[in-house]
């Protein structure tokens, strides 16, 4: 049975803004197809710094990425990673800027030259995926912080990515928000990798934990093992899900 591609593929990768230290070191990381991975560590441990890496907004200082098999290092070798990773970013509002919803979500596909019935059809079933096509016509600055979500992954769906990059998903949703995106999350079949504070998200959602600190990979392996790794999760100024520690019923 031959082996899957690696979709992502760092070797002995850092990086650090001039004149500052290292915010990652010597880093080795393999994403392949299927995998649904969560990243967990406390603030300043360099997880979204990592996600910019991959999409090429930042370029290593050493080491060598891979990505999709093919080894990348100038913007031109990004421009097809960009269409094949989607990244939602931390902060909805930087993701959302068209007078409307349909216009934020067609402005991906509109920009990948797609003729305009096929993007009303990409646009439509990124919506109808999210539950938002109520919303095609409302204004993003007037949405609720879990339709801002909503339709800031329709944006990322209408690019027609295979692997789903998530930077800190459910920041600022409420209870029942933040319900309805993990049961979303769970519903993609895409390769993901989410990077979070919410651990009984990753919990929920992810098979694979990786656990950074001070810019390195801690520990790498299935949720159930780092959760129960108390000592590791103590070093690494975490808790344990709160899901994890209710009694069995």
């Amino acid at each position: 049975m031959t082996a899957a591609m690696p979709i992502v593929e760092l070797k002995e990768v850092s990086f650090g803004y001039p004149g500052g230290p290292l915010i990652l070191r010597d880093l080795d990381f393999t994403l392949l197809p299927g995998d649904r991975v969560g990243i967990i560590a406390p603030n300043g441990s360099g997880k979204t710094t990592l996600f910019l890496l991959i999409m090429g907004l930042l370029k290593p200082l050493s080491g060598r990425m891979q990505i999709f098999g093919k080894e990348v290092r100038e913007e031109e070798d990004f421009a097809g990673v960009r269409r094949r990773i989607g990244l939602l970013f931390q902060d909805a509002d930087d993701q959302l800027f068209s007078p409307t919803v349909l216009e934020d979500v067609a402005f991906g596909p509109l920009n990948m030259g797609l003729p305009a019935e096929e993007v009303h059809a990409t646009v439509s079933a990124a919506l109808d995926a999210v539950g938002a096509a109520h919303l095609a016509r409302r204004a993003p600055y007037r949405l609720s912080g879990g339709e801002k979500r909503a339709v800031a992954i329709a944006g990322v769906l209408a690019m027609s990515p295979s692997v789903l990059v998530l930077d800190e998903p459910s920041a600022g949703l409420d209870p029942v928000a933040r319900r309805r995106l993990i049961a979303l999350l769970r519903s993609f079949s895409h390769t993901k990798v989410i990077a979070s504070h919410d651990l009984d998200l990753v919990l929920d959602v992810c098979t694979r934990v990786l656990v950074m600190r001070e810019g390195s990979i801690e520990a790498d392996g299935p949720p159930t093992a780092i959760f129960a790794d108390v000592e590791l999760l103590r070093r690494c100024h975490l808790e344990p899900p709160l899901s994890s520690a209710r009694p069995p019923r």
